[in-house]
């Protein structure tokens, strides 16, 4: 019978739909609190012979690809292939699977509460309540006047799965959309209803700069000081993202001098956000602990793509989501499939 170990969050149905076709070990990291060195790991696959493994936190270099001899994939909980040397899958015959848009909708979601809150000072209003600040029937009236997005402009950069579902729940707020993505056809984005434009006209329009693209070697550092200069002093920025896009020290510093009105950030360089960091100390400024993704439902799409997957290949049939189509015409594939 094979053996799958499932590292990563997983829900209970796909987890007893492989149940019933193989041996499930299942190990959640958030439940059990680790984080596999890899040369354990190895040491592991290779012992109990895991011809399934699952991951999220967990990285999988080659090392372990080669010891692992009987291992015939590597499901992976995100959209990031950064957590497997992929190349060395192919060539040690290994299947790499992943969940794209598994968090879209969570983070699309987590997005619009993002500018809520900074529209309407949610974060802080809830803090003058709870910290006994509220002596005054109308304190709140004059310390918590907020504004409507109805009418704003909203300027997405990149029109991603993520983003374009922002984009549709903000159209239905009333708000104007700008989007910057060289990858996508204008017409495309105007079947939007989106507005495709250049970076830094949006910068210069929008009341809510959104980022939802990812780091890579063309966007690490494109929301710098000259970026943050062309915002308007009443615009906000909102990062759900990735680390690195976002310029952390010109962004702290286009906070302390109100060149900016605010900053929504749900991550950062650090993780967790350091102690001394100046974010902690900034009125303008709503912080969450990298949460964006953080739903029942994203574990509940993440299960079942994987789980789907696993049992296709169990059944000798190609998965749906196979990220390295190269290892099918590799002789060392370990896993019998139609080529």
């Amino acid at each position: 019978m094979k053996h799958a170990l499932i590292l990563a969050p997983f829900a209970k149905g796909p987890l007893l739909s492989l149940g019933k076709e193989m041996r499930v070990t299942y190990e959640n990291w958030l439940e059990v609190g680790r984080i596999y060195d890899p040369e354990e790991l190895a040491q592991r696959l290779a012992k109990e012979r895991i011809s399934y493994l699952v991951i999220e936190a967990d990285f999988v270099f080659e090392e372990v690809l080669e010891a692992a001899k009987d291992l015939h994939l590597v499901g992976i909980c995100r959209n990031a292939l950064n957590h497997i040397d992929v190349n060395a899958a192919t060539k040690h015959g290994v299947l790499v699977v992943n969940t794209p848009g598994r968090n879209s909708v969570a983070v699309a979601e987590m997005t619009v509460g993002l500018i809520l809150s900074l529209a309407r000072r949610i974060p802080q209003a809830d803090a003058y309540i709870k910290s006994g600040g509220w002596d005054d029937p109308v304190g709140g009236y004059r310390k918590f006047r907020g504004t409507e997005i109805a009418g704003k402009t909203a300027g997405v950069i990149g029109l991603g799965a993520i983003g374009r579902l922002v984009a549709k729940r903000l159209a239905g707020m009333e708000m104007r959309l700008l989007a910057y993505d060289p990858f996508l056809d204008a017409r495309l984005a105007a079947n939007l209803g989106i507005h495709l434009t250049t970076l830094d006209d949006l910068l210069s329009r929008a009341d809510y700069v959104l980022v939802h693209t990812s780091a890579n070697d063309q966007t690490m550092g494109l929301i710098g000081a000259p970026a943050l200069k062309k915002m308007k002093p009443s615009a906000y920025l909102i990062n759900p993202s990735a680390p690195g896009v976002v310029d952390e020290a010109a962004l702290i510093e286009a906070l302390h001098s109100k060149h900016i009105a605010g900053a929504a950030l749900d991550v950062f360089d650090g993780h967790p956000l350091p102690e001394h960091s100046p974010l902690r100390t900034l009125e303008n400024v709503v912080l969450t602990p990298h949460i964006g993704g953080a739903t029942e439902e994203t574990v509940e799409r993440q299960s079942e793509m994987i789980a789907e997957d696993i049992l296709l290949v169990l059944h000798g049939k190609t998965p749906k989501r196979l990220v390295n189509p190269a290892v099918l015409k590799e002789p060392s594939l370990r896993v019998k499939l139609p080529a």
